[in-house]
């Protein structure tokens, strides 16, 4: 894939560094837009709230903010981290107000308005710049020419014309791709095309593969391409006439003229050394040191593995899967083992010299499953007892991804390593890690050491991984520091995943089952491998930023060992020249993937967007869960060069800026003491402030380090459903939950305000689940849900209340495994519930949604005097 390389600056570095922005003269206000009355005591020459008439059914909303902010903004308090500037210093202080939390726009109401809609309804993708239904509403996409918002959402679907309209609103341009999402049964799989050894048809300048958008000319014999304007010959064998209407007689019989999405088998050209590629291999790597043997983790993983492997990823109609499989066991040094079909018992061979790495075997140690299942069924039943007497209990990590790489290497082929570890590696090898975590670095300007890899060793690691195919997925089981930010810096670069689970305990139920859910959800997810990925724009804008776990050795090409259905990529665009209203922007991603059964293809999605001179149809068209996906990300790199206070404080700016320049140019004259948000964010500060409040970007030394590098490395692969989950947890009332129905019961707002002393409420947000137990929970109540007999039976019995919420509630929904905490009112367990009601204060410094108001208020007053 080739075209000319963009500049190396990215609006996302800019955006954490600028100045504040330039103040701003008088407000208009058009449809569609919400405006707050805001009653202060905060400035005393504001005047008080009056009730203009309203304009295209804009609401006026009270909202009453207590003196506590004080006449003066300070900074973040030194007893109160991680506030916002000028949140209070304490919890203390005068009591706020009983808030209507009516008053004030709820995520909850416009995600059930959406669900009322739009909801079971088709969304057909044949309208350019057309904003899809919310991530939450449940809908079927039809492709039309346009990639499905399941692939591909947007922040904006009509780009401002000009860089400096772009400028004016800062609103970022960006895109949520996600190459490889889920599609639900009732939707039609991607075609494949397949050209022969011609392969797919692309533009001679760009080298954009053919769409839709390309214009055909001079009766079918050339195209002029969307992307470049360069006019082209169309192949002898592609040939076909144009109707009446100047479109092709077999448009609806080519995916790749008449859909957003479908995929090319690609030729030779596009392998390794022209070579067709082998089927991808997975390698188990499990540490057998001695906390892992006598806490019976290795165990509980060799028994796994045996479901597990029946399950491996196959091609839709093969019998059985391609994929080959390995396995590793570790401690100080590494044991291979040869499991080739013709031996009756598996053979371990020994690597003790980690600092030179490799394979002592070829033939034997990646082998097909189906035809070595005994051997292998007799190698899982003996490890837990080989090493049954083991006293070593140091472990070696960067040799066992080293090996990983080496033995793929010797294959020749790509593949994933899933390595089962649990303590920090301290052995004498390359990578050798020690202790780092120094909570005095908290809220200092060298905070960022401790989300910052250590350098080296796993930087190169990383580079020999992605150049091989070769993806790294971690199954972390500490009981203390680990330095995830070091040891989890190798899978955020290859496509791979972390999963984490504090101070696993075999005997404890629910851990395991919640540990074994994710491996098997990993296992099976369908992914490629060797990935190589770039995003084509037409001109006057281009892609400039790319967040996500990928590699990039050059400015366009992005680099992924491997990426699976639930890894999204954050591209953010920027205008080099002036867009056309009439012709729109057009966008390309194409990604050249290996198949689980060792296929080339080119997985290609294309998106037509709108483009405006007026800033109010930019606003009209962004979409909220997006932009925070965006921000999340971008926040979250920021934090890795400079001070946490710095980037909280730019979240703030930005968007009392957005929203200041739409009040601005977009707004009819309203009263000054009106806050106004336009419609599609209205509900944009819920989602910042609690964006703020997260742990990576809290500086409280209460928070373990290796707990907020996780969280920061798992948001930077995240599509737009999983932030905007973990943003705004869903609370669902169970007690209002009809047992015979499918319905589930309606979220409700995510505050304390919701809570009933009689209630039962689920919380969950996609990394944890809290089942919270009113005092006054009627016993009749528990029983009937779970047939226990009363609250004290509860912890006894809590695999099996997760076991029917599991089946009754998240396999409605699209969540992963997450472990059910089961909490009482009042317990101590409730402190961490607690932090997952975002509209609240936080317990570590960040202010309740209702302050966050009235701050960006006061922010967007200054900037408009």
């Amino acid at each position: 894939m080739q075209g000319p390389p963009p500049p190396t600056s990215s609006v996302a570095q800019q955006r954490f560094q600028g100045p504040p922005p330039p103040a701003m003269g008088q407000p208009q206000m058009p449809p569609g837009t919400q405006s707050l009355h805001l009653s202060h005591q905060m400035s005393p020459q504001m005047s008080p709230p009056q009730s203009p008439p309203c304009k295209h059914g804009s609401q006026q909303i009270p909202i009453q903010c207590t003196g506590q902010f004080g006449g003066h903004m300070a900074g973040p308090q030194p007893g109160m981290p991680g506030a916002f500037p000028g949140a209070p210093a304490s919890m203390a202080g005068p009591q706020q107000k009983k808030l209507d939390l009516d008053s004030i726009p709820s995520i909850t109401q416009i995600i059930q308005d959406d669900q009322t809609n739009q909801g079971g309804q088709v969304f057909s993708t044949n309208i350019r710049g057309q904003v899809p239904p919310l991530v939450t509403t449940d809908f079927t996409v039809q492709d039309q020419g346009n990639a499905s918002p399941r692939f591909i959402r947007c922040t904006t679907y009509t780009l401002p014309c000009t860089a400096d309209l772009a400028k004016q609103c800062q609103v970022p341009l960006a895109c949520i791709i996600k190459p490889f999402a889920s599609l639900p049964k009732n939707e039609t799989p991607l075609y494949v095309v397949n050209h022969g050894e011609t392969g797919p048809i692309r533009c001679n300048r760009c080298k954009a593969y053919m769409c839709p958008y390309m214009q055909f000319i001079d009766g079918g014999r050339r195209y002029q391409c969307c992307f470049c304007n360069c006019v082209n010959e169309v192949p002898v064998f592609f040939f076909q006439h144009l109707d009446h209407m100047g479109r092709r007689v077999d448009f609806y019989e080519r995916p790749e003229l008449s859909l957003g999405s479908y995929e090319f088998v690609a030729t030779l050209d596009y392998c390794k050394n022209n070579k067709p590629p082998n089927p991808p291999a997975y390698i188990f790597m499990i540490d057998v040191s001695y906390s892992n043997i006598k806490s019976g983790l290795v165990r509980l993983i060799c028994d796994e593995l045996k479901t597990v492997l029946e399950k491996l990823p196959r091609v839709e109609g093969a019998e059985s899967s391609a994929i080959k499989v390995g396995f590793v066991t570790y401690n100080k040094v590494l044991h291979f083992y040869n499991v080739k079909s013709a031996l009756a018992q598996p053979q371990m061979m020994v690597v003790s010299d980690t600092a030179e790495m490799f394979v002592p075997l070829l033939d034997g140690f990646l082998v097909d499953y189906q035809e070595s299942r005994a051997v292998i069924y007799n190698l899982l039943d003996q490890i837990p007892d080989m090493f049954a007497d083991t006293n070593e209990s140091e472990t070696v990590f960067a040799p066992v991804i080293q090996a990983g790489v080496e033995a793929f290497k010797a294959a020749e082929c790509s593949g994933k390593i899933f390595i089962f570890h649990s303590s920090l590696p301290t052995a004498e090898a390359p990578g050798k890690l020690k202790n780092r975590d120094d909570k005095k670095l908290v809220n200092t300007e060298k905070e960022k050491i401790l989300f910052l890899p250590q350098k080296g060793v796993y930087e190169q690691l990383s580079k020999d991984c992605v150049a091989q195919g070769c993806c790294v997925d971690l199954f972390l089981f500490p009981s203390q520091y680990v330095d995830l930010a070091t040891m989890a810096d190798v899978p955020a670069h290859t496509g791979g995943s972390v999963y984490k689970y504090n101070n696993f305990q075999v005997q404890h139920l629910g851990d395991g089952e919640h540990f074994l859910r994710d491996l098997r959800k990993d296992v099976q997810k369908s992914i490629g491998f060797d990935a190589i990925m770039r995003v084509r724009t037409s001109t006057g804008f281009r892609a400039t930023d790319f967040f996500g776990a990928i590699h990039m050795n050059n400015t366009t090409d992005i680099e992924m060992a491997a990426v699976d259905c639930d890894k999204a990529l954050t591209v953010e665009f920027k205008h080099d020249d002036t867009l056309s209203e009439e012709s729109g922007a057009f966008m390309q991603c194409a990604l050249l993937y290996t198949t689980t059964s060792g296929q080339r293809r080119l997985r290609i999605h294309n998106m037509s967007l709108n483009c405006s001179s007026q800033l109010s149809e930019l606003y009209k068209n962004c979409e909220t869960d997006s932009l925070i996906n965006f921000f999340a990300k971008s926040a979250y790199r920021a934090i890795l060069n400079q001070p946490l206070k710095n980037v909280r404080d730019i979240l703030v700016n930005q968007t009392a800026h957005m929203l200041a320049c739409y009040r601005k140019n977009c707004a009819s004259q309203s009263v000054a003491s009106q806050l106004i948000l336009p419609k599609t964010m209205k509900v944009f500060p819920v989602y910042i402030n609690s964006l703020m409040k997260t742990a990576p970007l809290v500086g409280s030394t209460e928070l373990a380090t290796d707990d907020r590098a996780h969280q920061r490395l798992s948001v930077m692969a995240m599509g737009v459903e999983d932030t905007q989950l973990l943003l705004y947890p869903r609370l669902m009332p169970l007690h209002n939950m009809d047992l015979n129905s499918d319905a589930l019961p309606a979220p409700v707002r995510c505050s304390e305000e919701s809570l009933a002393d009689s209630g039962m409420f689920l919380l969950e947000n996609g990394h944890s689940m809290f089942l919270w137990l009113g005092q006054a929970s009627p016993p009749d109540l528990v029983q009937s849900m779970f047939n226990l007999p009363s609250l004290a039976h509860l912890q006894e019995h809590v695999v099996r209340i997760h076991q029917i919420i599991y089946e009754s509630i998240l396999t409605r929904t699209s969540l992963c495994s997450t472990q059910l905490v089961v909490v009482r009112q009042r317990d101590k367990p409730e402190i961490l519930f607690r932090q997952s009601l975002v509209e609240d204060k936080s317990m570590h410094g960040g202010s309740s949604y209702m302050d966050f108001l009235c701050y960006v208020y006061r922010e967007i007053r200054q900037l408009l005097t």
